[in-house]
């Protein structure tokens, strides 16, 4: 003797704002391979609604499961597999090691933390100099000098790369300068 199989429904929400039902009374769904439901539709405003449908198509009373099955059917109307497969896990790619410091820093000697790096064109030059100001110039002053040399140096402007790298060291450094903290002599 076989025991009366249960009806079923599961009911999702669709991009819509509406809920899609899908009913299996004939037989169980199942996910390898997946069973397509005996009667499924969409447009429903509420999931009570969506019930009152998937009953009415059954002809009788029927237990609500998971969303995940109706779900599925819907990925299956769009022509997608109706599971999702699993994503492959990757593992992360090492960390290359940090660049080896210039001779001068490893021995402790060099630019102090957070000091701008020297651009090769700008060795022995005063940033004020590559400015174009004197060396008492004020904050105010460099800035204003900044942009304008960065609008005639720089590459999206038709400027040169290395120029403008120059230019932007020197105004970091004039900056870093004016604004650290002066020693006091004893």
């Amino acid at each position: 003797m076989t025991l009366p199989l249960r009806g079923v429904y599961a009911v999702t929400p669709t991009r819509r704002r509406r809920f899609l039902w899908a009913a299996w009374w004939t037989a169980e769904p199942a996910r390898e391979p997946f069973r397509p439901p005996d009667a499924s539709q969409g447009g429903a405003r509420t999931a009570e609604e969506a019930r009152a449908q998937a009953e009415r198509a059954a002809g009788r009373p029927l237990v609500e499961i998971e969303p995940a099955w109706a779900t599925a059917w819907a990925r299956l109307l769009r022509g997608e597999p109706p599971w999702p497969r699993p994503r492959a896990r990757r593992e992360p790619a090492p960390e290359p090691p940090p660049p080896e410091p210039p001779p001068a820093e490893r021995a402790g000697e060099g630019r102090a933390r957070g000091a701008p790096a020297r651009p090769s064109s700008a060795r022995g030059v005063s940033p004020f100099a590559v400015l174009g100001l004197p060396d008492a110039a004020g904050a105010a002053e460099v800035r204003r000098a900044f942009r304008r040399l960065a609008l005639a140096t720089h590459p999206d402007r038709g400027g040169d790369a290395a120029e403008f790298m120059r230019v932007k060291w020197a105004h970091d450094e004039a900056m870093s300068r004016l604004t650290r903290p002066r020693r006091r002599d004893r």
